[in-house]
């Protein structure tokens, strides 16, 4: 199975706002870089649609080690949040509907194709892919500016 690296960013003007997001996948050195955005969205949204957009994008089945500053996600995930929400049929522990349950969903699908990890990293702290995955998420926003 290969091993793949995706890093990714979303961002927002405003929350909600005009979003962006980014993903850089790299395998060996082969390197594909994805981006979007959308006139009304959130960061959060714009987080996992980076995600998705990267996991959608590999032809095959492989080991994803996926890097985000997201901690909604990463703890989504890393934490088993997603799991029990899945099991409580899209609720949060306190009762309260999970935020975002299409992308979930999409995010979840996804993951039963690749094998993934999700490793957080602070954003904005100088980690290059992270800063080019910003610039770019910020860069796809501004077009609706």
């Amino acid at each position: 199975m290969d091993h793949v690296y995706l890093f990714t960013d979303g961002a927002c003007s405003g929350n909600p706002g005009p979003g962006g997001y980014c993903a850089i996948l790299r395998w060996g050195s082969v390197e594909r870089t994805i981006s979007g955005s959308e006139k009304e969205t959130t960061n959060n949204r714009m987080e996992l649609t980076a995600m998705i957009e990267g996991l959608k994008a590999l032809k095959r089945p492989c080991f994803v080690t996926v890097t985000s500053d997201s901690k909604y996600v990463c703890d989504a995930v890393n934490q088993r949040w997603l799991p029990s929400w899945i099991k409580k049929g899209w609720k949060k522990s306190d009762g309260k509907p999970v935020l975002n349950p299409d992308l979930w969903q999409a995010l979840n699908e996804l993951m039963q194709v690749h094998k993934t990890e999700f490793v957080w990293i602070k954003g904005h702290a100088g980690h290059p892919e992270n800063e080019r995955c910003d610039a770019v998420a910020v860069s796809e926003y501004q077009k609706y500016l």
